[in-house]
């Protein structure tokens, strides 16, 4: 019975793709005249969330085992080959950039998750309620330096340490996600890709400052709700001994402090990438950055090796970078035409004021890339002549009030799902292959409508109305 389900499921998504192909001769010569696409491409997007959802909570194994093949060959190479091949050369432009988006965030991702592994923070941490929400509450201000990525990969190991006594922890690992993957990156365009991308586009380095009353209000919130979430969690627990660290008799110390240069390095990149994007016309948008990137984490391999003590006490694998690509690359795949027609037909939508850009851009940063989502909305912003509070680059203008709606609804919302923002699957793996059982797809999402929805809720009255 299992294997029909799974079967109609896989099925079903490949019906969807075939059906996309068989689409393709009627939509070729409209999209390369025209480059108008029906909505009938978001139907992988929709096909690929619903792997991702429904197959792990019918056979956890059979996902885990044919991950690959249902992200590579349903989805990733047969609409790569459709959007770059046959659809005209606008959407010819956006699969390439796409494509060299998707490269660089696996990048990213991988050399922080690399160095990262090899930063062993050492010490007896009790993963005691009070412990927990300090340490979420640190990790909400480095996101805001380092990257929600950086933060992320950094604080995930030895929180799960700390609790590693503990019978009921996966709720702190949502809440982590929830702050440190996600909310805590506000404060600068190091925190999280839209806010770097808005630096790119004009939007001053020293703006995202502005969003420190949403930050705090969020992380307060959230950070509260978790503490008395804990103390009720913790208080069921067995009468043990709560150790949480594993080197109970060690003081706190830090093995591997040569990758936390190798993580600042990290950041040095990204930020001069930035900074030479905006003064030199020449420079590459793509290339240098990631080269540096692949740089530091050879370099983290070759000083700290995979099979190094430091790295076997971290229990790192490369289990969770792989999962991470494999399913990515299936995802930036599939949202092609969604994005596209969110370029192109987004002015229908009768988005205005700050509110409606808040909760727009949130939802669909929800599943899509919160990134391009950014972009997509700021350009929309650009075209309502809105009061002149910041120029851009390329001399359009959008209001203080909505680009603080699109930047905390990129930032904010992007926890809502398992998907909205790399490092919450990244953390996810990491977790999971420790040993804690991780709730399903929809199972997180309970969690993120009952805890943030009416978070978001309360922000916008306070500050989007």
């Amino acid at each position: 019975m299992i294997k029909k389900i799974i079967s109609v499921v896989t099925s079903s998504s490949v019906l969807i793709v075939v059906s996309s192909i068989e689409l393709l001769a009627k939509e070729q010569a409209a999209a390369e005249a025209a480059q108008d696409i029906s909505v009938f491409w978001v139907l992988p997007f929709i096909g690929i969330l619903l792997c991702i959802a429904i197959i792990p909570l019918i056979n956890a194994h059979f996902w885990e085992r044919n991950l690959w093949w249902i992200s590579l060959g349903v989805f990733c190479v047969p609409m790569a080959v459709i959007f770059t091949v046959f659809m005209g050369e606008k959407l010819r432009e956006l699969s390439i950039e796409k494509a060299l988006d998707y490269v660089s965030f696996i990048i990213l991702l991988a050399s922080l998750f690399v160095i990262s592994g090899g930063i062993l923070i050492k010490g007896s941490l009790s993963g005691t309620p009070k412990v927990n929400t300090i340490f979420i509450l640190i990790g909400s201000v480095i996101a805001s330096f380092i990257g929600t990525t950086g933060a992320s990969m950094l604080l995930v190991r030895p929180l799960i340490r700390a609790n590693k006594d503990r019978l009921r922890k996966a709720h702190v690992i949502i809440f982590f996600i929830f702050i440190v993957s996600n909310i805590g990156g506000s404060l600068t365009p190091l925190g999280d890709p839209p806010l770097f991308l808005g630096y790119l586009q004009g939007v001053p380095f020293e703006w995202t400052f502005r969003l420190a009353p949403q930050w705090a209000i969020a992380c307060l919130i959230v950070l509260i709700v978790f503490f008395f979430m804990d103390t009720y969690m913790y208080r069921k627990e067995p009468p043990v001994a709560f150790t949480g660290s594993g080197i109970d008799t060690e003081r706190f110390g830090i093995d591997g402090k040569i990758n936390l240069i190798l993580l600042g390095g990290v950041v040095v990149i990204v930020f001069l990438q930035g900074l030479l994007v905006k003064q030199v016309s020449w420079w590459p948008r793509f290339g240098f950055q990631e080269t540096g990137m692949a740089i530091l984490l050879g370099v983290s391999l070759l000083l700290t090796p995979y099979k190094s003590d430091l790295r076997q006490q971290n229990g790192f694998t490369f289990g969770p970078i792989k999962e991470v690509a494999l399913l990515f690359a299936g995802i930036f795949a599939a949202m092609i035409p969604a994005l596209y027609i969110l370029e192109h037909k987004g002015a229908s939508l009768g988005i205005t004021q700050p509110w409606q850009f808040f909760w727009a851009t949130g939802s669909l940063s929800s599943f899509l890339d919160n990134a391009p989502t950014y972009l997509t909305f700021l350009s929309l912003a650009k075209g309502l002549n809105l009061s002149r509070d910041i120029i851009l680059n390329d001399g359009g203008h959008v209001s203080n009030a909505v680009l603080t709606a699109i930047s905390c609804g990129a930032v904010f919302m992007g926890a809502n799902s398992y998907i909205g923002n790399g490092p919450n699957f990244m953390v996810k793996s990491i977790a999971e292959e420790q040993g804690i059982k991780m709730p399903s797809f929809f199972g997180y999402m309970a969690y993120s409508t009952a805890i943030l929805i009416p978070t978001f809720i309360l922000i916008t009255f306070i500050f989007f109305i």
